[in-house]
């Protein structure tokens, strides 16, 4: 009975909750309070919304083994986690599990992974690893995770019960490039494997009608109103997006062209309408324009006239004729998502001069499949700012990962790598979220000399002077290897790469090479752009000349979110760089993602 109570609890764990209507702010104004445009007409988001616990990123989780440290690892104390980890062990065939987990080589740790709303099956995500309370674990650097199936679980009468296996995860451990060995069990502690789970089953997402509007009729409503305006293919059939699977919710498919930005989608989908004769809709048009026109309302206007679809376009470049940056931001994101040419020089302009924008544009150019749009991105490329030259290159291989700019290569395999002939001052780019990722801003970059850093547990790279370096490996029972390759920043990581370092391996390296000043280039994390950043709006009532501070209402878009972590702050030193080369990214506000504490309670029963 326990185990049952515990995979019911479980299976609301992983939906992510409850039903819940304000989960997604989907339009400043609430759906029971009708704008002037929604007089007489009604509209999806009168009937349903989006289901809450399909809204909220789900985490799965499971104990794991770390193989390949150097000593630094520890044999776990008796614990449910240990039991659970030698069972399954066991049921892997390995022999004597508890030799194995004494080895100072090897470490016990929590393994937790966050599934995206909509995440389809195939799909990757990052996976946070961390050792328990009390672990004796110093160090997890160098070290690999071996296959690990994610569960939902559930701690019952001191032992745990497992649910469904959501995912599967294994691959080397990248540890926070600030962690220093003086953060012994704390930084040095945990770590991620970028991209290293695969999602086992998909989370769809669904409309669910509100209570008192819960009927056959209206769930069929709401579908059909919905395919109407929009529809995808499915093995080449062309199909709705929309499936009213019961009387009381709708099953959705993701419009290819929002799949980087699911709040805006289920945004638009709500301010579809469910019934609406030509004349009302043109006469609405007329009314969304002036609402459009005025700064205060342009964001929700123009959301509605993007509902809309092709009928609301020229209302929509109207829009980009205006004189307010603001209206001509927004005017532009929506005909970004109807693929209309005519908004990509202003989201460009946007993305290089407004912060608070920057975001959403880069968002909007990705999702066009306009030749324009992709010159507005790769020109953005080369200005000063960091995390709009990397957002660009980002929003450039979300709009095609195959184009020969962005395309790079699986360098040994083991993790992607580009090097782009760009002009602007040289910078190279380490993702900490998403996959496994260095971009090099700039052919022509060097390491200086003398120059002695470490690439993993086994590497090191050495340079006396002159214009050479010495990449070597070191490894028990097996023959010293060394690569003499010059002081050139990419031939110094394919030597890395070749000697069989792993992709935190040549981070690790870089980071210790910049720390020494042994590396001129910018070294940047996951600079990547972010939501919530305010911008400064003349309004009418502004007589005097004040301004009015706002910010945009839109969430963080899916292609620059981080699920289940935080990125690590900038050095101050290459923050002045940033402040000083490009005055707008003085504001730029590495702030945590909304899931940063995802171990704040994890290991809790350990110190039980």
């Amino acid at each position: 009975m326990k185990y049952k109570l515990a995979c019911f609890c479980l299976g609301l764990m992983i939906c992510g909750g409850c039903s819940s209507w304000d989960v997604l702010n989907v339009r400043s104004q609430s759906p029971d309070e009708p704008s002037q445009s929604r007089s007489r007409s009604r509209f999806v988001g009168d009937l349903a919304g989006p289901l809450g616990m399909c809204m909220r990123p789900a985490q799965i989780e499971a104990v794991g083994l770390i193989t390949g440290l150097k000593a630094t690892g520890s044999d776990p104390a008796p614990s449910p986690n240990r039991a659970l980890l030698i069972d399954q062990m066991q049921a892997r065939g390995v022999n004597n599990p508890n030799q194995v987990l004494a080895s100072s080589d090897t470490a016990m740790v929590l393994v937790r992974g966050v599934l995206r709303p909509g995440i389809q099956k195939g799909d990757r995500f990052d996976v946070e690893v961390r050792i328990p309370s009390r672990s004796d674990t110093t160090s997890l650097r160098g070290g690999y995770l071996l296959e690990t199936r994610l569960k939902e679980m559930a701690l019952l009468n001191n032992r745990f019960h497992e649910g469904h296996t959501w995912g599967l995860v294994d691959g080397p451990v990248m540890i926070d490039p600030n962690a220093k060995e003086r953060d012994k069990g704390v930084l040095l502690g945990r770590g991620r494997i970028l991209g290293g789970g695969v999602a086992l089953k998909s989370r769809p997402l669904k409309f669910r009608l509100r209570t008192g509007k819960q009927s056959a009729a209206n769930s069929a409503r709401v579908a059909n109103a919905i395919n109407r305006r929009f529809h995808t293919f499915r093995q080449g059939v062309k199909v709705g997006v929309a499936n009213a699977r019961t009387d009381k919710s709708i099953d959705l498919l993701v419009h290819p062209r929002y799949k980087n930005n699911i709040a805006r989608y289920l945004r638009v989908l709500r301010a579809v309408a469910l019934t609406e004769s030509a004349s009302r809709r043109m006469e609405r048009v007329h009314e969304l324009r002036d609402r459009l026109l005025d700064p205060a309302m342009a964001s929700d206007a123009a959301l509605e006239l993007e509902a809309i679809g092709k009928e609301g376009i020229d209302v929509l470049k109207e829009g980009l004729e205006t004189d307010d940056p603001e209206v001509r931001f927004h005017a532009a994101e929506a005909l970004a998502y109807l693929d209309q040419r005519a908004a990509a020089e202003p989201l460009g302009e946007a993305a290089r001069s407004e912060p608070a924008f920057r975001v959403f544009a880069l968002t909007a150019l990705s999702a066009m499949d306009d030749f324009l749009a992709y010159e507005q991105l790769r020109n953005l490329l080369s200005v000063s700012s960091a995390e709009t030259r990397y957002g660009a290159f980002r929003a450039l291989w979300a709009m095609n990962p195959n184009d020969p700019l962005v395309l790079g290569e699986q360098l040994g395999g083991k993790f992607s790598y580009h090097v782009l002939g760009t002009t602007e001052s040289p910078m190279i780019h380490v993702s900490r979220s998403r996959r496994a990722e260095i971009v090099l801003f700039g052919e022509d970059q060097h390491f200086l000399t003398p120059l002695a850093v470490n690439a993993g547990n086994q590497v090191m790279v050495t340079g006396r002077g002159g214009s050479e370096i010495t990449v070597s490996k070191y490894a028990v029972g097996q023959q010293d290897q060394k690569r003499q390759v010059s002081t050139k920043v990419d031939d110094v990581i394919r030597a890395i790469v070749d000697l069989g370092g792993t992709y935190p391996d040549v981070v690790q390296a870089l980071q210790e090479a910049k720390a020494a000043g042994a590396l001129a280039s910018r070294l940047e994390f996951d600079a990547l752009p972010q939501a919530g950043r305010t911008y400064d709006r003349m309004g009418p009532e502004d007589s005097d000349g004040d301004d009015l501070v706002r910010q945009p209402g839109s969430p963080l878009p899916d292609l620059f979110r981080t699920w289940g972590g935080k990125r690590s702050k900038k050095s101050d030193q290459d923050k002045a760089a940033s402040d000083k080369t490009d005055p707008k990214t003085a504001e730029s506000d590495r702030k945590p993602q909304p899931w940063s504490r995802f171990f704040a309670k994890i290991g809790k029963h350990e110190s039980e």
